[in-house]
């Protein structure tokens, strides 16, 4: 499930839409909690060489852990969509961008050839199976004449069954997996904004080295303490 973070108002239409995964965050958080927990555990009540490779292990993992829950997100603004994944961050003028593309992931694919997987808007088989179930339901409520999102009492003379009553009108957009709701968003974002003049430039690529170097160190230093076990 993935909802924008910000959605701007008329009035600041120039700052950015901000999409991030709610559950990468949550499980991200989570993890975090809990290696350091049983890493401060070994590292101040372990004996031998246990506090050196809960050390160790916490350099590696801590890092990965928030380069692939805590770290992604879409910033689309007027004139290009940054797009900040694990080791990488990608800043795409709309004008450069071919089409967004969803299958069992998201994509953005430019007009030179290449494509960039948007981390921050994981695809939910889950979440379209529900809307696909609600778009049913909405289609089938229609057919029938009721209200929307309403459904109808079941069991004799209208009690006593299993139908029951909804929560009132289904609200607009809801026959859509949240993250398919995101991508439709950032589409409408670039067929308006793709042929703008300031959102014309060069696509640039940077590498995450604040994320990757201490990974890197943790790995070394874990494989030197193994080593030398």
């Amino acid at each position: 499930m993935t909802t924008p973070d910000h959605q701007p108002p008329a009035s600041l239409a120039v700052k950015d839409r901000v999409y991030r995964s709610p559950m990468a965050l949550a499980g991200g958080v989570l993890l975090l909690a809990v290696i350091l927990w049983l890493g401060f555990d070994a590292l101040f009540r372990g004996h031998g060489r246990a506090p050196w490779l809960a050390l160790a292990g916490m350099i590696l993992v801590v890092p990965l852990v928030i380069a692939f829950t805590l770290r992604p997100a879409i910033y689309a603004g007027e004139d290009r969509m940054r797009i900040r994944n694990p080791f990488r961050v990608i800043s795409l003028p709309w004008g450069e961008i071919a089409s967004l593309r969803s299958g069992y992931s998201n994509e953005v694919v430019v007009k030179a050839g290449g494509k960039y997987q948007l981390w921050a808007l994981p695809v939910s088989l889950r979440g379209r199976k529900k809307a696909e179930m609600r778009k049913a339901r909405a289609a089938a409520d229609a057919a029938r004449g009721d209200e929307p999102g309403r459904r109808s009492l079941g069991g004799l003379g209208g009690f006593g069954g299993f139908g029951a009553v909804g929560g009132g009108p289904t609200p607009a957009g809801t026959t859509r997996a949240e993250s398919d709701q995101a991508m439709d968003e950032l589409r409408e974002l670039l067929e308006r904004r793709g042929a703008a003049e300031s959102a014309q430039g060069e696509i640039t690529v940077r590498w995450a080295y604040e994320v990757a170097a201490p990974a890197v160190a943790g790995a070394i230093l874990l494989a030197i303490l193994l080593a030398t076990g």
